[in-house]
C-alpha cells in the first residue's frame, strides 16, 4: 500500500515541478497529491485501527483479570497469616 502512495507522491511532485508558478506548483502538490493521499490512506487504514482497538481492549481486560486474581491471592494469603 505504501509503495503506491510513494509512487503517487513522486508523480504529483513531477507534475508540480512543471507548473508555471510556484503557487501553482504548491497548490498542485497539495490538492492533487497530499490531500487525496491522506484521505485514501485514512480510509484504507480504518480496518487496522479497528483491529488494534479490539486487541487493546482484550489486553486491558486480561490485565484487569490478572490484577483481580493477584489481589484475591494477596487477600487469601493475608487472611491465612
Amino acid at each position: 500500500m505504501y509503495i503506491v502512495a510513494i509512487a503517487w507522491i513522486y508523480v504529483i511532485l513531477m507534475m508540480s515541478i512543471t507548473e508555471d508558478t510556484v503557487v501553482a506548483g504548491v497548490m498542485t502538490f497539495l490538492l492533487y497529491g497530499v490531500l487525496p493521499l491522506v484521505i485514501i490512506l485514512y480510509v484504507m487504514g480504518t480496518p487496522q485501527r479497528k483491529r488494534n482497538r479490539v486487541e487493546a481492549e482484550k489486553l486491558r481486560r486480561a490485565h484487569a483479570a490478572l490484577d483481580e486474581a493477584n489481589a484475591s491471592d494477596a487477600e487469601r494469603k493475608a487472611s491465612e497469616d
